[in-house]
């Protein structure tokens, strides 16, 4: 998901202006002949391969409404006192060819891209909406993993097999069962505690919901549930997992972060002050960071700036000696991106690497080859992606505030030209502003231009 979601009710309002965002920043929605008809005949020709078992464990699906790209099923079961994770993951490898269109095309994507109200997706609709999605109801190929959790949900043995799945329902996250919410809520629990024990942080980014109603437009952010805080724990102890897999087998792909640099402490420290939610000297990130309430727009606005306050998370592979200083700052622990092979390019590779250590096997030749140039791959990706959400939140910025042009607000100074206005939740550049960190000011909305994207803020 982007960086800073967000939501457009209806999506219509800024439709034409999100096309254009897609076509300037040369993120394709159509797939080429090619890549369709090779989707489409790998689809049809799919069989459970010899020797592969069928699992039959009731696995459940959490995602966003709506969702038909479902990479992960679930499955929890308690286990004296603790607690065994049995995680299904789409096995796109059954159905990407390497070297072929298919895997083609991926490369030349790298990610699926989300737009308000668009998504464009990193593999034909047939295999990421179809025959590869964990679907409720249909047998499907996966990589099941089994993670055994200790009393305290510490990890305690990992691994990885090939398997035949089927999930038997599909929840939202607000409409997890009680039963199943609470299980899960005992597994989420006791991996936050693990993550503040070893020092890391897992940003809460609120989903920013901006809506059309019949006195104009409103904005509001969205905190995320307890549940998707929760499943998202278990994502993160899968992708911990693959780390420790990849590092043993002398073989991988992993996501690292190093820690902000100094400038960047300073600038979110300073806005914390500003935004009334200081940051003592004494305070390590994490601790602060988890005071943080997401649906308060102060808070809201810093979480997402401590998001971009690192260095900047990247792949590193590595093929013999793993790397020695690949860890991921926020995460506090090596860890590998494993669980969104249908929307993500460099899963498909981590999985296939996993999978070969578990099962005793080299890891795959073409998984080897291709590693040296993935992480340029997923970089190239990724800044697209940036660039265009950063233009659709600027797009949707420009829409919203169009009918005020002339209107002034009340904002606060996060440096001597950023504001950020009380309501709506809108920062904003003022040129030469020349303003105080922390000091409250009044602008005046010079020019909202939805065409060009540009909202424009003098003081008064």
């Amino acid at each position: 998901m982007p960086r800073r979601p967000v939501r457009v009710r209806p999506p219509s309002a800024v439709a034409g202006g999100v096309a254009a965002i897609a076509t300037e920043f040369g993120l394709p929605d159509a797939f080429p002949a090619d890549v369709l008809a090779e989707a489409q005949a790998a689809a049809a020709a799919w069989r459970p391969a010899p020797g592969v078992p069928r699992l039959e464990l009731p696995f459940v699906t959490i995602d966003p409404p709506g969702s038909r790209d479902l990479d992960q099923a679930l499955h929890l079961e308690r286990r004296a006192d603790g607690h065994r994770v049995t995680y299904a993951i789409a096995d796109v490898a059954a159905f990407v060819a390497p070297g072929g269109a298919v895997d083609r095309e991926a490369h030349a994507r790298a990610t699926t891209v989300y737009l308000p109200g668009l998504r464009l997706p990193l593999h034909p609709p047939v295999l990421s909406e179809g025959a590869a999605s964990l679907l409720p109801g249909e047998q499907r190929p996966a990589f099941v993993w089994t993670l055994d959790l200790d009393a305290t949900g510490a990890l305690a043995s990992a691994a990885v097999h090939r398997a035949v799945v089927r999930s038997v329902a599909q929840y939202d996250y607000a409409g997890v069962p009680e039963d199943l919410g609470a299980l899960l809520a005992e597994v989420g629990e006791r991996r936050l505690a693990q993550e503040r024990a070893r020092g890391g942080v897992s940003l809460r980014l609120p989903e920013q919901e901006v809506v059309c109603g019949p006195d104009g437009w409103t904005t509001a952010f969205r905190a995320p549930l307890a549940t998707e805080e929760h499943n998202a724990q278990v994502s993160l102890l899968t992708g911990m997992a693959a780390a420790q897999l990849m590092t043993r087998a002398g073989a991988g792909l992993l996501r690292s972060q190093g820690p902000p640099d100094a400038k960047a402490q300073d600038r979110l420290r300073g806005a914390a002050a500003a935004l009334g939610a200081p940051w003592p000297q004494d305070v390590p990130y994490a601790a602060w960071v988890r005071t943080l309430d997401p649906s308060a727009p102060a808070h809201a606005a810093l979480l997402h700036q401590a998001a971009t306050s690192g260095r900047g998370a990247g792949y590193v592979a590595f093929d013999g000696e793993p790397p020695p200083d690949a860890s991921h700052f926020a995460i506090a622990a090596p860890y590998a991106h494993a669980t969104a092979p249908l929307r993500r390019l460099a899963d498909r590779h981590v999985l296939e690497a996993c999978a070969a250590v578990c099962d005793g096997r080299p890891v795959p030749r073409w998984v080897r080859d291709a590693l040296p140039a993935l992480p340029g791959v997923m970089a190239a990706g990724a800044q697209r992606a940036a660039k265009a959400e950063r233009a659709a939140v600027d797009l949707v910025e420009a829409t919203l505030l169009q009918d005020r042009v002339g209107q002034t607000f009340e904002a606060v100074a996060i440096d001597d030209d950023l504001v950020q206005l009380h309501a709506p939740a809108v920062r904003e550049r003022v040129p030469g502003g020349g303003l105080q960190a922390g000091a409250t000011v009044t602008v005046r909305l010079d020019a909202a231009e939805p065409a060009t994207r540009t909202v424009r803020f003098s003081t008064v």
